[in-house]
């Protein structure tokens, strides 16, 4: 009899012990995939104060208003580089040293390209920013919206040192994605992708700020600005151009980047944030280029100069900063009094602790603007007033023409493009519209050596030279250049049949 009652009782202590550990069980399962933040009146909690999450204390992120309010406002973007007649010149062979032969030209048709990316509406009546990689090259562009319109859009302009393109389509009361502030964000804070990898359209990924101000050296153009948001969020091919948002689903980046050695998300993706976005746009919708603010140093880290062996025992005044190596000729820096070997602190009154960050905070101003640049020279702190110029050493506008009749954009050649042709001045035809160089067979790409045999160094070379064009008798701009192919070729616009 004793030994059954003992029975019973160790079959009921471990029905209970089983109910208890499925409820235990149960409460795991159900919270093992929620995400939690503080709600506005609860403070973050340590280990010691509680172990898990209360009811009160904490609430999920929600993530799906974020979404429906931006997905409408991230557009596909199709980008289509017509087939060409290349020309290229043979290797000429014994025979033609021989007999004194001209070298054999060969003609090619290359295939057309086509390649797909994002883009976000930024007001309703239908200007779009994208990657200048996006859209590089491309000479129709076709944008999609998330309710399925397709418009063709037209380049205002693009700046491959931000890498960073604005479109216009027509048409108003388009959905728009708010602009936020990328200064604003905090490691760790939740954002959302919004894009179209790998051509699924109206995709979000969602992840946390791992790193603001990263540089990863991925753009070879002399100038280039690198300020990246770096995320967990996924970031693939197709999402180039697209959306970073905050949980408020306003913008605070252009998806630009991901490291990976695979070619496809791993982990690291990267966006431009907001503040160079803002200034960017800026410009391009006024001038059609970047006017960029340059202070006029060349700098490097003060935290990678202290691991020199020759700083280990030097004290700076600081462990953050950017210490000048050197002054550039004619530069706002020189001009105000800066001197090599001081330490930036801040512009402003914001702190810069890298030369990234630095670059990241000149490049939302515009030449002619003052700044307040504090430093450190032999330990003491100064506050001297710099005012910034372009990099032609002024505070001018630096112009970006688009004449009507010529239906042409101009930009300056890319340091790259003039290394790989070896030519020392020109300007570049960025974009090609409807006018009289489209009619004569000028295409995008086009680089301007002379007109009517004076050298074009300049878009107040070609206003000067359309200018006296138009006011001669024959009216006729002789233009001769050069492809980026290395094509030569030469063209008679004539200016009386506008």
């Amino acid at each position: 009899m004793k030994k059954a009652t003992n029975i019973v009782a160790f079959s009921l202590t471990l029905i209970c012990c089983c109910v208890l550990a499925s409820v235990i069980t149960t409460n795991l399962v159900n919270r093992k995939n929620t995400v939690y933040v503080p709600s506005d009146n609860a403070p973050y909690t340590t280990l010691s104060q509680a172990s898990m999450p209360t009811a009160g204390k904490m609430q999920p992120v929600d993530l799906t208003e974020a979404a429906e309010k931006t997905v409408h406002g991230v557009v596909h973007i199709k980008s289509t580089v017509r087939s060409r007649t290349q020309t290229y010149q043979e290797i000429p062979d014994i025979f033609d040293y021989m007999f004194g032969a001209r070298p054999r030209q060969r003609q090619y048709q290359t295939q057309p390209q086509v390649g797909y990316g994002s883009g976000v509406i930024l007001t309703s009546d239908g200007y779009i920013v994208t990657n200048n990689h996006v859209i590089e090259k491309a000479d129709e562009i076709q944008v999609t919206l998330n309710d399925n319109r397709v418009f063709e859009a037209t380049l205002v302009g693009a700046d491959v040192n931000s890498d960073l393109a604005l479109l216009k389509i027509e048409g108003d009361e388009f959905p728009v994605v708010p602009m936020g502030n990328s200064d604003d964000l905090k490691l760790g804070e939740w954002v959302l992708a919004v894009g179209n990898p790998f051509n699924l359209t109206s995709s979000v990924t969602a992840g946390v700020v791992s790193a603001k101000s990263r540089r990863i050296g991925i753009y070879d153009a002399e100038g280039s600005i690198e300020a990246f948001i770096q995320t967990d969020a996924a970031i693939n091919m197709g999402n180039s151009g697209g959306a970073l948002v905050n949980v408020r689903g306003e913008l605070v980046g252009i998806n630009a980047a991901l490291e990976s050695p695979t070619g496809t998300y791993a982990g690291y993706g990267f966006a431009i944030p907001t503040t160079i976005v803002k200034k960017v746009v800026a410009d391009l919708k006024e001038y059609g280029s970047v006017q960029r603010a340059i202070l006029g140093i060349i700098g490097k880290d003060l935290s990678s100069m202290l691991q020199l062996e020759e700083n280990k025992n030097k004290d700076f005044g600081s462990i953050d900063g950017v210490y000048i190596v050197e002054l550039t000729d004619g530069g706002g820096a020189l001009a105000a009094g800066i001197e090599e070997g001081d330490v930036i602190t801040a512009i402003d009154g914001k702190k810069v602790k890298t030369m990234t960050e630095l670059q990241e905070t000149v490049v939302q101003y515009r030449p002619g603007d003052k700044v307040t640049v504090t430093l450190l020279r032999n330990k003491k702190e100064k506050k001297i007033e710099v005012e910034l110029k372009n990099s032609r050493g002024n505070t001018e506008i630096v112009k970006q023409a688009d004449m009507e009749v010529l239906g042409a954009v101009f930009q300056e050649v890319p340091e790259q493009t003039r290394r790989q042709l070896n030519i020392g001045y020109g300007m570049q035809v960025s974009n090609v519209k409807n006018g009289l160089m489209k009619d004569e067979g000028i295409q995008k790409g086009y680089i301007i050596l002379k007109i009517n045999n004076k050298q074009i160094r300049s878009i107040d070379d070609i206003e000067q030279a359309y200018k006296e064009a138009a006011d001669s008798p024959d009216q006729v701009l002789f233009i001769t250049g050069v492809y980026p192919s290395g094509r030569r070729a030469n063209y008679a616009v004539n200016l009386s049949e506008e």
